[in-house]
């Protein structure tokens, strides 16, 4: 069921999709002057790659010299040579002595020797002559594609040239062609034409979201889900390969069914299947047999009646074909070089031969699944006796939480049950539909419950078919309204399938009409049916929603009706579904500030459903996971386990829109502010085209928490005024649901409007008082500080902050209590100010009254409100305090063995407990982990680095240690912009050019040329 209560950035189509980490690594490289070496097997995108950056930096090269060299042509001697200098030589060759310029001249014109044994040291050096000429008119920029044909001379003469231009203007970019099995090394032979300290780059295969953009890009749309996959698969993230997939899929008139192997264009077969005619029939039908089973080993081919099993595929390994692993022997496994192979292989054999290879592998496979599948695929026409076997191994694989095979196992039940056999084949497909829900293969679900629709006359079969397409939509539940009225009418007077009908209706209530109390009552009705038809998993699933109701309302009964749905007799697995009654428990707990008790629910429940294979639930377990840890305090937690919960929302199509709300949060939390702004829009765009009021109010809340950290308090104030009119209009009074009433009432304050803020607070209380919402309770007087400090009321807003900081603190909230900690050194230093102090004449009214907070901050890695303190002491002290202020941001001391989140995208720091933070960070505490200092063990090995301020040698330190300026930012909660100026300053003070020449002058080596 693809919903949840707070249920997301739509992928882009870039000109190189996927390589955003390689691409960065390589403009580092090239804005530093260095040269860069692009290398992997063919169709990876080599190419592509090479043209973006050889387009981006052509502009800012004074020249360009640029070679494609050709297989058929790397025999001819020169030939890059005249390729690259040919068109510039004539400018620069009147300089050249005699000898050279003869001997550049022959080389250019095809007179010259094949080889460089007669004079090849005036060529040589008439080479690097015009290389120099060139730079010393400005930067030069060469570049080489394929340089695996290159011819030898022209790559002799390259390296020549390369090893001597050390301080020239003169950057290589180039790529080449290395083998589809990575080999460690194999690109260090073609480094030889290039300058010392290149940086050589692996393109690694594409991962399935990334293939799915890519074919998305190029206009392959409306493949399903289960599709892509496959072509992700089948190509091996091969850019080439899956286009290849994609465009023999577009061509073709009929899509393979699922659990169908997927058409390998003639083009893919010829690219890795040329060296097949090298092998004896019988060894290409050892390799049919292993490109048919799942996980082909020697003993399954011998078990297939393969007896040269051993031979042939040592033969096949000899050619590049497959690559044996393992022991030797019969156990050993059989992998093929690239997933394509095996593809290619079995496409190119006839139907007769594939069912030979089934059929062998029926008896052969050791596995009942396996048995059960290759059984069906050598079977033609309708069998029961093999429908059977395959319903018994789709349950076999649903128990053991594959529910992926189970929909293609069903499929395939379906498709040989012969007209009469009960179960029939509707229903088959109907359970193979159900069990793509639960695998998150959505669109399955769909076509398959559309087609059961289109003949079905049972009216069971019907109205589990409608809930299937009910559940697909999602959150969109307007775009499938009319279905309801034919479900109604499908369910007559049966209370079993009224009450499946009336669960959906709740919903329907809820998300479409935005009516709670109408859902609540919808939801009761369809309990009771389902009670009265003894249909447990349906009443529960009621009683879960009522109380979700219940609680989001403020009801009295929210606990009894909770209790209820916790009571025995529980079905497995409703109890771990995301609208089950154990997602009640945790959110009940979550929202009553049982932070322990929410994440030990919540991790079992992300364990239950991983083991059952329930792809949509763990998408929103990991959610929930993630909201525990943002609660708690650990942000960097919080944001890895949100974009590993987005990243697979995207990839199965469930619940983007959440993901992208929630990820927009631990973003401003935890990461980057932009992308949070630009989540959150995404995330309120798409709730209302959905014309989804629940979600828009959730979504409206993330987008005003993003523009508060950002410091826009009018947008902030125009977000959440809206998120407050939906949710009284909505019947939503508990106010630990979206938690935005703080953040409204502190941007009214920042916008003169005290008045409206008190309003707010006074509102907000009133509800949380009579729910118990403690946390809520804090933050409120934490705002209400704020507000008595508008009025001038400091001492009591003072006592306030105070207070709300302690108690946050006790309840585990960190990053609440963070902030309390800040708006208190705020308030403490605009007191001193009023009353004439000055900025920093004392302890406490400073840059040092912001210790507290900053402590705080970094012990929740709270990147985005680091930066902010940073501007705030930067504004209060002055350019030089500022950068000190950023240092000490850097290296403050971390919670007292506090555990350290070591899974988090962010700096590795030190991540407090959850506990009051007065076991946390003495000062003199040692430096965060991963954050270097610039240490005095540094400056001995660099004594110029002395001469740089406290930022410049920070960051000069961390170049020291191999840091990128990505990698540099990330650990000193500073911009990318930030470190590229900070490093111009740098190179400028100590009479560098690159990074580099930090590392020269740490080795006590002085840059030359």
């Amino acid at each position: 069921m693809r919903r949840d209560f707070e249920d997301p950035v739509r992928p882009r189509s870039d000109q190189v999709i996927g390589r955003n980490e390689l691409l960065t690594r390589a403009r580092e490289q090239l804005s530093s002057g260095g040269s860069v070496l692009l290398y992997g097997p063919p169709g990876i995108g080599k190419s592509t790659a090479l043209r973006a950056l050889a387009a981006e930096y052509a502009e800012s090269a004074r020249t360009v010299l640029r070679c494609s060299a050709t297989e058929s042509e790397s025999h001819l001697p020169f030939l890059a040579l005249v390729d690259l200098l040919g068109l510039v030589a004539d400018g620069v060759a009147h300089a050249l002595p005699a000898p050279q310029r003869a001997a550049l001249e022959a080389a250019l014109t095809g007179r010259a020797e094949s080889s460089l044994h007669q004079g090849g040291l005036a060529l040589r050096l008439a080479v690097l002559s015009v290389l120099r000429a060139l730079a010393a008119k400005g930067e030069v920029l060469l570049v080489a594609d394929d340089l695996q044909w290159l011819d030898a001379p022209s790559a002799e003469l390259l390296g020549f040239a390369a090893r001597r231009l050390g301080g020239l203007p003169v950057r290589m970019l180039g790529a080449v062609r290395t083998g589809t099995e990575p080999k460690e090394q194999e690109h260090v032979p073609y480094l030889r034409a290039y300058p010392p300290e290149s940086l050589a780059l692996r393109l690694a295969p594409l991962s399935h979201p990334q293939v799915s953009e890519l074919l998305a890009a190029r206009g392959y749309t409306g493949l399903r889900r289960s599709t892509v996959r496959d072509i992700h698969l089948t190509s091996g993230g091969n850019p080439l390969f899956a286009l290849e997939l994609g465009r023999a899929l577009a061509e073709s008139p009929t899509p393979p069914r699922p659990g169908e192997p997927l058409p390998v264009p003639t083009s893919l077969r010829a690219l890795v299947l040329s060296r097949l005619d090298l092998l004896s029939t019988e060894a290409r039908r050892t390799l049919l047999v292993a490109s048919a089973g799942a996980r082909p080993t020697l003993a399954l081919l011998h078990a297939a009646g393969r007896t040269n099993a051993e031979a042939e595929t040592a033969l096949a390994a000899s050619l590049g074909l497959v690559a044996t692993n393992g022991p030797e022997g019969q156990d050993g496994a059989v992998r093929f070089a690239h997933p394509l192979v095996s593809a290619a292989l079995y496409a190119q054999a006839t139907p007769q031969e594939q069912r030979a290879a089934h059929s062998a592998l029926s008896t052969a496979a050791s596995d009942p699944i396996e048995r059960a599948r290759h059984l069906a695929l050598a079977t033609t026409g309708k069998d029961e006796r093999v429908a059977a076997r395959l319903s018994e191994a789709a349950a076999l694989a649903r128990d053991r939480g594959a529910p992926s095979v189970a929909a293609q196992l069903g499929m395939l039940a379906a498709r040989h049950t012969p007209p009469g056999a009960l179960p029939g084949a509707d229903e088959r497909r109907l359970r193979s539909a159900e069990d793509a829900l639960t695998s998150g293969d959505i669109d399955l679900a769909r076509e398959v419950a559309r087609d059961v629709l289109d003949r079905a006359t049972d009216a069971a079969v019907r109205v589990r078919a409608w809930m299937v397409v009910i559940d697909a939509a999602g959150q969109a539940m307007s775009e499938v309204d009319a279905v309801f009225p034919q479900a109604l009418a499908d369910a007559g007077d049966d209370p079993r399938l009224l009450a499946l009908v009336r669960y959906q209706l709740a919903w329907r209530a809820l998300l479409v009409e935005g009516e709670m109390a109408k859902g609540r009552e919808e939801a009761a009705h369809a309990a009771r049916l389902a009670a009265s038809a003894g249909d447990r998993s349906t009443e529960l699933l009621a009683l879960s929603f009522q109380a979700q109701m219940e609680t989001l309302m403020g009801h009295p009964d929210a606990l009894a009706t909770v209790e209820r749905a916790l009571t025995e007799p529980q079905d497995p697995r409703v109890a771990c579904d995301h609208n089950g009654a154990g997602a009640t428990r945790f959110r009940w707990q979550i929202m009553s500030d049982q932070l322990t008790e929410a994440r030990t629910t919540i991790t079992r429940l992300l364990s239950d459903v991983r083991r059952r294979g329930m792809v949509e639930s763990e998408v929103h377990f990991l959610r929930g996971l993630a909201e525990t840890e943002l609660r708690s305090g650990h942000c960097g937690r919080a944001l890895a386990l949100a974009h590993e919960s987005l990243r697979l929302g995207r990839d199965t199509g469930i619940g983007e829109a959440a993901g992208n709300m929630f990820t927009s949060l631990a973003e401003a939390a935890g990461g980057d502010l932009d992308r949070a702004l630009a989540l959150a829009g995404d995330a309120v765009s798409r709730a209302e085209e959905d014309g989804d009021l629940i979600y828009l109010s959730r979504a409206l809340g993330a987008l005003g928490h993003a523009r508060l950290v950002a410091g826009d308090a009018a947008g902030t104030v125009q977000s959440l005024r809206r998120a407050r009119e939906l949710e009284q209009g909505l019947g939503i009074f508990d106010p630990a649901r979206g938690r935005w009433h703080g953040d409204l009432a502190e941007a009214l304050i920042r916008i003169g409007e005290p008045t409206e803020a008190q309003d707010v607070i006074d509102a907000t209380r009133e509800h949380a008082e009579r729910l118990g919402r403690a946390s809520v309770l804090a933050v409120l007087d934490r705002a209400e500080a704020l507000v008595k400090a508008a009025h001038g009321e400091h001492e009591a807003a003072a006592q306030q902050l105070a207070s709300a900081q302690a108690r946050l603190g006790r309840l585990g909230y960190g990053l609440e209590e963070a902030r309390a900690a800040l708006e208190l050194a705020r308030l403490r230093v605009e007191r001193a100010q009023g009353a004439g102090a000055g900025g920093g004449s004392g302890p406490g009214t400073g840059a040092s009254a912001y210790d507290e907070a900053t402590r705080l901050f970094r012990r929740c890695q709270a990147a985005p409100w680091l930066r902010q303190l940073e501007a705030t002491v930067g504004a209060l002290t002055g350019p030089a305090a500022s950068s000190a202020s950023a240092d000490s941001t850097s290296t403050s001391s971390t919670a007292s063995g506090a555990p350290t989140d070591s899974a988090a995208p962010a700096p590795s720091v030190a991540s407090g407990s959850s506990g009051s933070s007065g076991s946390s960070g003495a000062p003199g505490a040692s430096p965060a982990p991963g954050v270097a200092p610039a240490s005095s063990a540094a400056r001995n090995a660099c004594p110029e680095l002395d001469q740089l301020a406290a930022t410049e040698r920070q960051v000069a330190s961390l170049v020291l240690e191999g840091a990128t300026n990505r990698e540099i930012a990330a650990r000193l909660f500073i911009s990318v912009k930030t470190v590229e100026a900070t490093l111009t300053r740098v190179y400028r003070k100590l009479g560098i050019r690159s990074r580099v020449d930090i590392v020269r002058l740490a080795a006590g080596q002085k840059r030359t040329g």
